[in-house]
């Protein structure tokens, strides 16, 4: 078994899809968690090519989120698009990374995501508000690689 595989259980995976689920109920942004062994390039970079590899750039708002984790890295990006890179109050992305890592720090790797996502998702949707002809633009499972 990887430790992809290992990082996070069934259940735990599953946790983390409801939160993304939570976190987009009330708006149009997309939040997407990807996860994989080491990035073969700086993990910035890696994020960017993950976030269009996952069509995250074709959000109709420019609101999509990648949480991208590099297990065996021991690192992790949070990559916004720039319709909300814009909106997003100064340091968001920071008191977020500061969150995760709190948790990061811990072993608790799955409650570090879950929150990570749903302060994410709330701030989202205080910028991109759900309205009814919305869609979910992409799939809210994790990824690997």
């Amino acid at each position: 078994m990887s430790h992809v595989e290992k990082f996070l259980t069934a259940e735990e995976e599953q946790e983390i899809v409801e939160a993304i689920l939570e976190a987009e109920k009330n708006t149009s942004g997309e939040i997407r968690v990807h996860i994989e062994a080491t990035a073969k390039i700086d993990h910035f970079s890696r994020a960017q090519q993950l976030f269009h590899f996952l069509k995250m750039d074709n959000t109709k708002e420019e609101n999509g989120v990648l949480l991208y984790v590099a297990v065996d890295d021991k690192k992790f990006v949070i990559y916004g698009d720039s319709g909300i890179d814009r909106a997003v109050p100064k340091g968001f992305w920071d008191t977020t990374k500061d969150l995760i890592s709190s948790h990061f720090k811990n072993g608790a790797f799955k409650q570090g995501i879950v929150e990570g996502v749903l302060k994410t998702g709330k701030e989202l949707e205080a910028h991109f508000p759900w309205n009814y002809n919305d869609t979910n633009e992409l799939s809210d499972a994790i990824s690997k690689g």
